[in-house]
């Protein structure tokens, strides 16, 4: 007698699913999640401006190598552009970045005046 052989059926069920990948939705969280900077923008022009004149101080104060190890020189190492100027130009680099850190934007980037920034959390007591 010969064995019939039978064939057997795989039935897969379709689900659909709606699944985006989370790339997506990581973006769309960001977007709406963006906090406000720390400071305004003229802030940082401020404390970019003080960091270059702390910069240029540092360069004002380099050098005063002799040029003979035999001999020296008291205006090359003691001169007004290292005793005076170089100084100063650290310290006023300092104060404006101070300055910048300390101050509060009067208006916000779109010409807005800020009233108060402050959250209220029970109005009613």
């Amino acid at each position: 007698m010969a064995k019939k052989t039978s064939k057997k059926k795989v039935v897969s069920a379709k689900i659909k699913t709606t699944l985006s990948p989370t790339a997506s939705k990581s973006r769309s969280i960001k977007k709406t999640n963006q906090e406000p900077l720390l400071f305004g923008k003229q802030n940082y022009y401020l404390l970019l401006g003080g960091a270059l004149a702390m910069a240029i101080g540092f360069i004002l104060m380099s050098g005063g190598e002799m040029p003979d190890p035999n001999t020296w020189d008291e205006d090359i190492i003691y001169g007004t552009r290292r005793i005076v100027v170089a100084p100063f130009m650290l310290l006023t680099g300092l104060v404006i970045m101070v300055f910048a850190i300390f101050k509060k934007e009067s208006h916000s980037d779109n010409g807005e005046p800020i009233v108060n920034q402050e959250r209220v959390v029970n109005q009613h007591l």
